[in-house]
C-alpha cells in the first residue's frame, strides 16, 4: 500500500476533507503505526476555525492506538507488531518545565494532529503535525506507549482524554471524602471524570449539565461514589438569576471542596465557582471566554483558587495505563460511538449536533 485515506484540513477552510495521501515513511527516530482507533472531540473544529492549527494542510486527529509497521534505523524501545497507542503531546523534554512534570506548558508544545499553543518556532510540530484520523500515523518514538493487553484499541485511543481528567483531579487535590462538582458532567471529560472519582477518594459528585435524562445515565459511572445531579433545563432562568449556584447550594450548604469545570461558553463555571466552600478549587479545562462574576478581593475573602489547565502530561498517561492495565479501572463502556474513517465528516457533525448522547466518540480505519 502506497497511499491512504485520511482526514485533512487545509488554508482557507473550516471543513474536513477525506482524501488519498502517501502513507508515510519513518525517519531515523520514527515509528509508523497502523491505525486501529483514533479519537474524535468536538474541541478540534472550534480550534480550526479560531486558527489554532499552525501547519496547513494537515492530518486532524491527536488520539489514536493501533499496531507498529515499521520502525526507522535508530528506534530500539519499540517493535513491528507492538500494539500501542500514541502521546499527542510534544515537547522539549528538557526544559524545567518537561523535568518537572508540566510537560504541557513547554515553550514547545503541540498536539499531533491538533492544535500548537504560542507563536515561537515549533519545528517538532513542523515535522509531526500529522495525526491519526488516517489509515497510518508517524510520530516519533518517545511517544509511544505500549498497550496493556486486557486494553482494546478503542479505549487505548482515549487515554489522553482519561489522563486529562486525572490532570484535572489532581488540580483539585480534593481530600478523603470530599464533595466535587462536574460540570458538563454528560460530555467526554465529564464521563472520565466521573469514572475516575473514586480512584482520588472522591466521596461525593454533583453532575451538572443540561439534560436529566442524559445525567441519570451517567450516574452509574460514579462506582460507590454517592452522586447527585442538576439539570440546567429544570432551572427556570438559572442563567440571568444565578440558579446554579443557589441549586448548587442547597444541595451542599457548606459548598463543595471543588468544581472540575468543563463548561466552553457562558455563565455556569462562574457560578459553579459560586458554590465553592471556603478554601475550595476551581478547575477549569473548558476554554470558557465568558469572564468570571468575581473580584479580586472576593476571592481573597473566600480563598478560592482557580486553576487553569490545557491538557495531560506524559506520566498522567502512563497512570492510566497502569490502572487500566491492572483493571483497577474498566473503561470499555464510556466508548458510545464508533465510526468508520469514510464516515468521519458525518460524526464530527452527529458530535457537534449533540441530538443523543455521546460520552466517547471513535473512528476505527
Amino acid at each position: 500500500m502506497t497511499t491512504m485515506l485520511a482526514a485533512r484540513a487545509h488554508h482557507s477552510s473550516n471543513a474536513l476533507v477525506l482524501e488519498q495521501i502517501p502513507v508515510p515513511e519513518p525517519g531515523p527516530v520514527d515509528v509508523v503505526v497502523q491505525v486501529a482507533s483514533a479519537g474524535l472531540a468536538t474541541g478540534m473544529m472550534r480550534l480550526l476555525e479560531s486558527g489554532a492549527f499552525k501547519h496547513l494542510p494537515t492530518t486532524l486527529g491527536h488520539e489514536a492506538a493501533g499496531t507498529v509497521t515499521a520502525i526507522g534505523a535508530e528506534v530500539t524501545d519499540v517493535a513491528i507488531g507492538d500494539r500501542v497507542r500514541m502521546h499527542p503531546n510534544l515537547n522539549c523534554r528538557d526544559c524545567g518545565y518537561c523535568r518537572t512534570d508540566r510537560d504541557m506548558m513547554c515553550a514547545q508544545q503541540a498536539m499531533v494532529g491538533h492544535a500548537a499553543f504560542g507563536n515561537r518556532a515549533l519545528p517538532l510540530y513542523d515535522e509531526y503535525h500529522n495525526g491519526g484520523l488516517a489509515e497510518y500515523v508517524r510520530v516519533p518514538h518517545w511517544l509511544i506507549d505500549p498497550l496493556p493487553d486486557r486494553v482494546g484499541f478503542d479505549v487505548g485511543a482515549k487515554v489522553h482524554d482519561l489522563a486529562n481528567a486525572v490532570r484535572a483531579l489532581k488540580c483539585a487535590e480534593p481530600s478523603l471524602g470530599s464533595t466535587v462538582v462536574v460540570t458538563a458532567a454528560t460530555g467526554t471529560m465529564g464521563t472520565a471524570t466521573i469514572k475516575l472519582a473514586e480512584h482520588f477518594g472522591v466521596g461525593r459528585l454533583v453532575l451538572v449539565a443540561r439534560d436529566a435524562q442524559r445525567l441519570d445515565a451517567v450516574r452509574g459511572l460514579a462506582g460507590r461514589v454517592d452522586t447527585e445531579v442538576v439539570a440546567l433545563d429544570e432551572l427556570p432562568d438559572w442563567a440571568s438569576t444565578n440558579g446554579l449556584t443557589r441549586r448548587l447550594r442547597e444541595i451542599v450548604p457548606e459548598g463543595a471542596e471543588a468544581v472540575l469545570d468543563y463548561i466552553p461558553d457562558g455563565p455556569a463555571t462562574g457560578q459553579a465557582m459560586g458554590a465553592l466552600a471556603t478554601g475550595g478549587t476551581l478547575v477549569h479545562m473548558g476554554a470558557n471566554s465568558t469572564p468570571l462574576p468575581f473580584t479580586p478581593q472576593a476571592m481573597m475573602i473566600n480563598c478560592w483558587r482557580y486553576v487553569g489547565t490545557r491538557a495531560c502530561t506524559r506520566n498522567d498517561a502512563r497512570e492510566v495505563l497502569t490502572l487500566l492495565g491492572s483493571g483497577a479501572l474498566v473503561a470499555d463502556e464510556l466508548i458510545t460511538q464508533r465510526f468508520a474513517l469514510a464516515d468521519t465528516v458525518a460524526a464530527i457533525e452527529a458530535m457537534q449536533r449533540r441530538s443523543e448522547p455521546m460520552w466517547m466518540t471513535v473512528v476505527n480505519p
